[in-house]
């Protein structure tokens, strides 16, 4: 097995043409009202006809209280349908799979940009957002079970092949999933299982709305302290995604050549602790740091089938057909704003990247 081996999703047959992944990214390219931009379907083609297997979309939105940022994608709406087509349609002609990435900022949803109160599945405070968010009542959290499910019914009805339910990064999925930031003592907190029947129940509605042939992804954060979601609860969880029947788990591990933090004395990565915790053969993706085809080859040793790469990606659409040309090594950061256009970025994405420490030449250091 190689990077440029072939793979097929065991539920529904769905055939890959290598390993790897286009991880989901911040562009801030959308328009005010979640449509997708012109701008942002170029970049996102661009990386499908550079060789990727899956291509995955930004962050979208399910519902117009979930808005983390300006220039923010969304599914919650039927206007969003057409780009959606256009951007699905483009990703299968250029022989790639598509998936949109579902979510909802809970907390990190500011008023600024929603007109309302950030949401939780408790009362909530974080560094840097604008206000303390209030927990969600019962009927609330039902209503947006429903919300990410309609918003996976329109993304398949606009032609895409599946989503994935963004479950990591401190998002609303995820401050269910923490034990500082669920402190319910209804159904819906408490221990792993009523932490985790947010999530469940989004999955299932979505199963429910869906076809059969349509994929389920869910990306978790194998640990974050500050909200309280644990390296022990998260391999429960993904044993917990295996029956309910996704088609994909993606671990978001930041750096998945290193083990736990916290757990010095166990040397296997957290790639391969998940994989001797799941069967053999369920689908498993694992996106952090990888850049090179050798890294890429080392987390598919690790036990990863999929390989998600993002800011190797930005810099290089064609990454993904480089690989096995024999000596590939993709330049490194920082790079100057003129490359990252030529690579189909928009200036409001460049800019974006200016934020990040050394990535171009004119940005931060």
């Amino acid at each position: 097995m190689t990077v440029n081996s072939g793979f097929t999703l065991p539920r529904t047959g769905t055939g890959l043409r290598n390993r790897t992944v286009l991880a989901a990214m911040t562009n801030k390219q959308s328009e005010q009202n979640g449509t997708l931009s012109k701008a942002e379907i170029r970049w996102l083609l661009r990386r499908a006809e550079g060789g990727f297997a899956i291509v995955t979309t930004a962050a979208s939105h399910v519902h117009p209280s979930g808005k983390s940022w300006e220039g923010e994608m969304g599914v919650w709406g039927d206007h969003q349908v057409p780009r959606l087509a256009e951007l699905a349609d483009g990703i299968r002609e250029r022989g790639a799979v598509s998936l949109a990435q579902v979510f909802h900022g809970g907390l990190r949803a500011p008023r600024s940009l929603t007109g309302q109160q950030p949401v939780s599945a408790s009362e909530n405070r974080e560094d840097g957002v604008e206000e303390v968010s209030r927990e969600l009542s019962g009927s609330e959290i039902t209503d947006l079970v429903d919300a990410f499910a309609e918003a996976a019914e329109r993304c398949e009805r606009a032609g895409f092949d599946g989503v994935e339910v963004h479950g990591a990064h401190g998002y609303l999925i995820c401050q269910f999933l923490g034990e500082k930031t669920n402190r319910r003592s209804d159904r819906w907190g408490g221990d792993l299982i009523g932490r985790s029947l947010f999530l469940r129940e989004v999955v299932r509605a979505i199963r429910s709305r869906t076809s059969e042939a349509f994929l389920v992804s869910v990306r978790i954060s194998p640990q974050i302290d500050n909200i309280g979601v644990s390296l022990r609860d998260s391999i429960e969880l993904a044993r917990m995604l295996v029956d309910w029947g996704v088609d994909i788990i993606h671990i978001s591990c930041w750096d998945a050549f290193v083990g736990a933090e916290n757990e010095p004395e166990d040397p296997r990565t957290i790639t391969r602790r998940f994989r001797e915790a799941i069967p053999p053969s369920f689908p498993l993706l694992s996106t952090g740091s990888v850049w090179t085809e050798e890294d890429a080859e080392f987390v598919l040793g690790e036990g990863a089938d999929l390989i998600g790469v993002a800011r190797v990606a930005i810099a290089h659409p064609n990454w993904a057909s480089r690989l096995g040309d024999g000596g590939y090594e993709p330049n490194r950061p920082p790079f100057t704003p003129e490359h990252l256009l030529d690579a189909d970025l928009s200036p409001i994405f460049v800019d974006y990247m200016r934020r990040w420490r050394g990535y171009v030449t004119d940005g931060r250091e």
